[in-house]
């Protein structure tokens, strides 16, 4: 399992306790609402009761203060009494409020209560019969609405959590980019001052000059490669640069040294005086790394196109097109992510080094503009120039 699955892991994980905990709270409080509820009933039940009784009862002796009582302590469950015919006799536990102030506020209250539940029955005699109707008191609907809310407060503070972690750790990951990027320049630096003194040397030997040559190509590929980690981490130099020169110099160099069974093919459909503001080491190195990429997943064997043509806005796009193993549309995204690989060896920083130089220091995009499984992939990288210039100036 690569990294980037595992940080995936890790969030679902994340995601499935939440959910496990804002569905327990939701069912406990539900279970507690519908509890609540079923005793508010029991209680109004009871209010029915005694209101039957004081209204029914004849016997000036009878001690109704219990009844009384009952009717009274209903000080939170909203209620309205109507007569057979629906007409509202006695509110209680409504806004006092709103009922002076709207005249259909009781009707408009009445017809919700109707909605929530059966009224109960008052048979104050045998021919009169009245209706206790009501709703849940504002206790039950502040219980009922509080998972929700706390729901709401949980992922909000998650969110600014993720965020929060993510700024941190992307500051981190940043210092880790730059102090592995200074620290391999410098690293590579003493070797090869030794090594430019030995060809120096080399060079006043009966040595074969086609060898010498060899040799000094592949001493300034190191110093290039280099002088691109130094530039990592600090804002590199923008320079004017023809941008056929600078594709045909990187297609080449990949051509001499890639397997007769590759075909590599660079198709440039815009004028080659073309000129670029652009950081040509690092440029070179995003190049690379696509079409490196490209035929990895060719397996050595195949064709790849990198074609170089003008946007309907005036940006430039660079294709770089296979016809490798392609990838699934669930990865077209993940594989710019820094750990992400589908090879055996490899730490998956390629593509996140192209994404960063392309996004980051030339204010352009790279993406997997199509791929299909089995056909092939096509890399995009749009480039705007007034971008470039704005942000270098």
């Amino acid at each position: 399992m690569n990294i980037y699955s595992k940080k995936r892991l890790w969030k679902f994980l994340l995601l499935l306790v939440a959910l496990i905990i804002g569905g327990s709270s939701m069912w406990y409080t539900n279970n507690l609402v519908d509890k609540l509820a079923k005793e508010e009933i029991k209680k109004l039940e009871l209010v029915a009761s005694a209101t039957e009784n004081i209204t029914s009862s004849s016997d000036f002796g009878t001690d109704l203060s219990f009844s009384f009582k009952v009717i009274q302590e209903n000080n939170t469950v909203p209620v309205i009494l109507t007569d057979a015919k629906g007409e509202v006799l006695s509110w209680r536990n409504l806004d006092s409020t709103k009922v002076v102030r709207d005249t259909e506020y009781v009707k408009e209250v009445l017809a919700e209560m109707k909605a929530y539940h059966e009224p109960i029955l008052i048979q104050v005699s045998e021919e009169v019969t009245q209706y206790i109707y009501f709703k849940p008191s504002v206790l039950i609907d502040l219980l009922y609405y509080y998972p929700f809310i706390q729901l709401s407060i949980i992922s909000i503070f998650i969110v600014i959590a993720y965020f929060a972690f993510s700024s941190s750790r992307n500051a981190e990951q940043n210092q880790v980019w730059v102090g592995m990027s200074k620290e391999t320049a410098h690293q590579l630096g003493t070797p090869l001052s030794s090594l430019y003194g030995w060809l120096e040397l080399l060079q006043t030997e009966q040595v074969s000059a086609t060898i010498l040559e060899e040799i000094k190509k592949d001493l300034n590929r190191l110093n290039t490669i280099t002088n691109r980690f130094s530039k990592i981490g600090s804002q590199p130099k923008m320079e004017k640069e023809n941008l056929y020169n600078l594709m045909e110099r990187s297609t080449s160099y990949l051509r001499n040294r890639l397997s007769k069974t590759l075909d590599l093919v660079l198709s440039f459909k815009v004028d080659k005086n073309t000129e670029i503001l652009l950081n040509k080491e690092l440029f070179e190195w995003v190049i690379e790394n696509l079409s490196k990429n490209a035929v990895d997943a060719m397996g050595g064997e195949g064709k790849l196109v990198v074609e170089v043509s003008r946007g309907p806005k005036q940006q430039y796009y660079i294709d770089v097109i296979d016809t490798g193993k392609g990838i699934a549309k669930t990865e077209f995204k993940k594989v710019f992510k820094p750990g992400f690989t589908t090879k055996k060896r490899g730490w998956g920083l390629g593509l996140s080094l192209v994404k960063r130089i392309i996004e980051q220091y030339h204010f352009g995009k790279v993406y997997v503009k199509s791929s299909e499984l089995g056909v092939g992939t096509c890399f995009r990288i749009s480039l705007y120039p007034e971008k470039i210039e704005a942000g270098t100036a």
